[in-house]
């Protein structure tokens, strides 16, 4: 954990390959923690699957991201570096960074579980 889903336009994969990188550091960096905990979901969302102030459809540099970090409750200076991830996906996707937003879905180890067991009878805190 991260898991990160990201609701954007579909790209080509040497551009999602830059998003891949982008976060995984950003994320990594900003949690201290290694990149192997960090997976990425790209959630592909066509202009016609998409409307913006009730209007429906919009032209890929237009259309707004999503950025959902499911990840551990951390600490507000934590998730502020996090959000500095920001910059560089408007960037790649061709956006300005107002039309980005990153949610942090922040959970306590136990209301998370792998392997079926959850995180805070399996891990340390």
């Amino acid at each position: 954990m991260p898991y990160v889903e990201i609701l954007a336009p579909p790209l080509p994969a040497e551009r999602r390959q830059k998003v891949a990188t982008a976060v995984t550091d950003g994320l990594c960096g900003a949690f201290s923690v290694g990149p192997e905990t960090v997976t990425i979901y790209f959630l592909d969302i066509a202009p016609g699957a998409y409307a913006h102030a009730g209007a429906m459809g919009a032209l890929p540099e237009e259309q707004r991201v999503l950025v959902k970090v499911h990840a551990y409750r951390r600490g507000v200076p934590e998730r502020r570096r996090a959000a500095a991830i920001t910059g560089p996906l408007a960037e790649i996707y061709g956006i300005t960074a107002k039309a980005l937003a990153v949610y942090f879905l922040d959970r306590a180890r136990d209301e998370v579980a792998h392997a079926g067991l959850l995180s805070s009878d399996a891990e340390p805190a």
